[in-house]
């Protein structure tokens, strides 16, 4: 039996909701407009940062957690140590690499990579700016890519430097279209290479970079138009052992460099030993600050909505009054009066709240196929984001359920006439 009215009391104020909107649609929809725009600022920021979060998981996840980057700059930069120190740097080198994997006990696997921007030509096609990187033969084990059509270059070819290459998506389809480019030449600064592989589209990552738009080629090549003293962006990358730490791994190389390039012991490291966690903890710190900003933006935007859901729930307890006596004369109980406004306020609320997650939903779409953006509207967001809009209606909704709840039935039957 109780089930029946409280199924019946669902249904009424449904009804109610549905004829509020009907009804006054002006009135309701700017009312309901806080509370869309408020779960939208919420649970859009935290979709887009779930989204970028997923991306750099599996951005970090490719080159590992266990995988240190012996640069020139350091990705953390602090303290008093002047810029132009860090200029003075020299870059890590190719015979480095050699040097570090001969000493080193706790690396499993080392490899060098230099990248320069260079423009890359096909008969009468280019694409201007493509990312060039030279590396050494270790750099596929080191980090993760895929390669859709062709190989990768063999063992000789990277120790007698030939001139071949593999190229990223979006250059195969601008310079070749449909055609098959394996086997064929680009020319990169003047210098012909033999395409030998296509790597597969992965599209945009965190970090801006992809393999989309990238060059791949054996470093010894590499030095027939890459200044490799020059302002480019230079890595050995070196990966632990099983079971060693990087607290373990980043002591040795330390001390291994500083042999290597013959540091005095009152010297300063002329290098920097950078790991993907800086880059992590980074992030964390910047979602943590967005996400706040998402929060009180979206919490104005929520009181607003939640003030305009009490403002239609005082009208309607008002346009109600003779009805809301006519059924506690005939033994309505508080509680169900309560109820009925409760559940109506709360359906309000949440017509407000799906309102805003299909506005996202729609914006997911358009960021994912229309501009090659990964964005996916979870299910816990979409949990949450019915959440708030349920307790924002069920906190609105309070007050104007309870005063129609202790109403007189005489005076309020006696307000009808």
């Amino acid at each position: 039996m109780r089930r029946l009215i409280f199924l019946r009391v669902i249904r009424e104020s449904f009804i109610f909701a549905i004829d509020a909107l009907r009804v006054n649609k002006v009135r309701t929809m700017l009312s309901l407009l806080g509370i869309t725009i408020g779960i939208f600022c919420v649970i859009s920021v935290f979709t887009v940062f779930d989204s970028i979060e997923r991306n750099f998981k599996k951005s970090l996840s490719e080159i590992g957690s266990n995988v240190l980057f012996v640069q020139k700059w350091p990705w953390q930069m602090g303290g008093d140590y002047a810029w132009w120190k860090y200029m003075k740097r020299p870059q890590p080198r190719p015979s480095e690499l050699t040097e570090v994997m001969n000493r080193s006990n706790a690396a499993v696997l080392g490899a060098y990579y230099i990248g320069v921007n260079k423009n890359v030509k096909y008969l009468n096609n280019s694409v201007e700016g493509a990312t060039v990187l030279a590396v050494s033969y270790d750099y596929d084990k080191v980090t993760v890519f895929e390669i859709e059509h062709g190989r990768y270059f063999s063992m000789q070819e990277a120790a007698a430097g030939r001139n071949v290459a593999i190229i990223g998506y979006e250059i195969a389809q601008t310079l070749f279209e449909n055609a098959d480019p394996i086997g064929k030449y680009i020319k990169i600064a003047g210098l012909k290479l033999e395409i030998i592989g296509v790597f597969k589209k992965v599209g945009n990552n965190p970090f801006g970079q992809s393999t989309d738009n990238q060059v791949l080629l054996p470093v010894l090549y590499g030095r027939n138009f890459i200044n490799f003293d020059g302002d480019v962006e230079a890595s050995l990358m070196i990966k632990a052992k099983p079971g060693v730490s990087n607290e373990e791994l980043t002591d040795e190389l330390r001390g291994i460099m500083r042999s290597i390039r013959k540091l005095k012991p009152t010297q300063e490291d002329d290098f920097a030993i950078n790991e993907t966690s800086i880059i992590s903890k980074g992030f964390d710190s910047l979602f943590a600050v967005i996400s706040t900003i998402g929060w009180v933006i979206g919490g104005f935007s929520l009181l607003v909505g939640g003030f305009g859901i009490a403002n239609i729930m005082f009208v309607s307890v008002k346009e109600r009054t003779s009805i809301i006596g006519i059924k506690k004369s005939m033994g309505a109980k508080r509680g169900y009066i309560l109820l009925e406004f409760l559940i109506e306020s709360i359906f309000l609320s949440l017509i407000g709240g799906l309102i805003g997650l299909f506005i996202i939903y729609i914006g997911t779409l358009i960021a994912t196929y229309g501009f090659d953006m990964p964005v996916q509207l979870s299910r816990g967001n979409i949990t949450l984001g019915i959440s708030i809009s349920t307790i924002i209606g069920l906190v609105s909704g309070f007050i104007p359920a309870w005063s129609a709840s202790r109403l007189d039935p005489v005076e309020a039957m006696r307000s009808s006439f």
